[in-house]
């Protein structure tokens, strides 16, 4: 008897804690398992996927003895012009010139690549052969190599085949791919646990992207080292990109609100909306941004605080990979690919540039602020994570309350002020809408239906921030 009343106390508690917002109440209990989409349009299960991972320092000097049990014969790595001439780089091309692997270097991926820089790999991996390719870098290194590895594993394939709709046809990826590793020198995309790869779609000035189970690495080599090479820009705009990956995946629209029901298991998405693995890894991520983000930007020699947030990167990638993100990153894709003139500090680049972090969380406030009444519970509980207090705090009030923590971390973290700080006014709202609006994958997941009035409107609010 003692044994059965703990569980029903338990549960007892379990029912006290869970959030009773409309977008998560009753969210991960159904009452018929047998549930299909003949009967329902919301899906009905969620699947989580993950690339392995393997953390440490040092760990690096591992990789060619596992391209050797890999048995590969030819190796493609791929990194930036920049990270050519650095430690991490160095480190994996010494493992691999110690065990002898072959191996050829593309070192001209595109920090924010287009759809250009992608073809240029693309073409570099189709004429070389490759049994296994490996991708020393950020998001920006790591994307580009998945694109490799799909259009050189489907040499027939148009381009845009893959690419997700509406822009692109979105087909599904059938036939295997080569062994893809990726070594992240960045703490921030968590694209070494994604089947998601990003990119500026020129033609409409806009990112767009693939996504498939299919395309994430076979293994992440997650090595704290290679963080320490970061400027103080780009490890606060990659944390940035680690702090709404946590809010909007643990936000999003709950898995079995998502429609359509998928037909097939292979047609359901990469991004499901929020379910109960992925928030526990997203929830994590957050209490790791808000412990040591300040400390990894502002001292960059402090490894604990940079290691920990290349962790609380695969952790954030873990979750947002499978439940996916909303607003924040289906608007930032047009303030990436419009950009005119804005010149990003730590970057060596020689184009204008928007960091894709930066472009993320400078709609966060507003963007927090006008999901909230969805799902308040979960945006106080984001507040207090981040050090709000919640004294005296109503439930009412979650998006003000959100919006002004995410401020005043901004504040502190010396971030541009708004929109306008980067180049753009209100003039060219109606352009980063539109650019907005194909971005179905994402902003389907937002928990709060809205329109082009409403972008509007979040766009404008978050010409200014503070």
């Amino acid at each position: 008897m003692a044994g059965r009343d703990r569980v029903v106390q338990l549960l007892r508690q379990l029912v006290r804690v869970a959030c009773r917002c409309p977008a998560h109440s009753n969210t991960f209990h159904q009452g018929n398992a047998a549930a299909t989409c003949t009967v329902r349009k919301t899906d009905y299960a969620f699947e989580m996927a993950s690339s392995n991972i393997r953390y440490g320092e040092g760990v690096s000097r591992e990789i060619g003895m596992d391209l050797q049990n890999l048995g590969a014969q030819n190796v493609c790595l791929m990194t930036d012009k920049n990270l050519s001439r650095l430690a991490p780089v160095k480190a994996v091309l010494d493992s691999l010139s110690k065990t002898g692997v072959r191996y050829k270097v593309y070192d001209n991926v595109r920090v924010e690549p287009t759809d250009t820089s992608f073809k240029e790999a693309i073409l570099f991996a189709k004429n070389g052969s490759f049994d296994v390719f490996v991708a020393v870098g950020g998001g920006s290194v790591i994307d580009t190599c998945k694109a490799a590895n799909l259009y050189a594993s489907h040499p027939d394939a148009d381009f845009l085949d893959f690419v997700n709709a509406p822009i692109g046809k979105g087909k599904p990826i059938t036939r295997a791919l080569k062994p893809l590793i990726a070594v992240p020198t960045t703490a921030g995309t968590g694209s070494e646990t994604t089947g998601v790869a990003i990119f500026d779609f020129e033609p409409l000035k806009a990112k767009t992207g693939i996504a498939s189970r299919a395309i994430r690495p076979t293994l992440g080599i997650v090595d704290p080292v290679h963080t320490l090479s970061m400027p103080e820009r780009v490890a606060a705009n990659s944390g940035f990109d680690v702090l709404c990956h946590a809010l909007e995946s643990y936000t999003a629209l709950p898995y079995n609100q998502r429609t359509p029901c998928p037909h097939d298991p292979i047609a359901r998405p990469a991004y499901q909306g929020s379910n109960p693995i992925s928030d526990v890894w997203s929830r994590h991520a957050l209490h790791m941004v808000a412990k040591y983000m300040k400390r990894a930007v502002r001292d960059p020699e402090d490894l604990e605080a940079r290691s920990s947030m290349h962790l609380a990167s695969v952790f954030a990638g873990i979750g947002f990979g499978n439940a996916g993100v909303h607003l924040c990153h289906g608007m930032s894709y047009p303030i990436s690919g419009n950009v005119k003139t804005h010149s990003a500090k730590g970057y060596s680049v020689e184009h204008p540039l928007v960091p894709h972090g930066l472009s993320v969380v400078l709609t966060s406030p507003a963007v927090f602020s006008f999901t909230a009444p969805m799902c308040p519970e979960r945006h106080l509980e984001a507040a207090e994570i981040l050090g709000a207090d919640m004294r005296q705090v109503k439930r009412q009030d979650a998006g003000a309350v959100l919006a002004d923590t995410l401020r005043h971390f901004l504040f502190d973290l010396q971030v541009e002020d708004g929109l306008g700080a980067v180049g753009y006014s209100k003039d060219d709202i109606p352009a980063l809408v539109k650019g907005t609006i194909p971005q179905e994958r994402v902003t389907r997941l937002c928990p709060r239906e809205h329109t082009e009035d409403d972008l509007s409107q979040l766009f404008e609010a978050s010409m200014k921030i503070y």
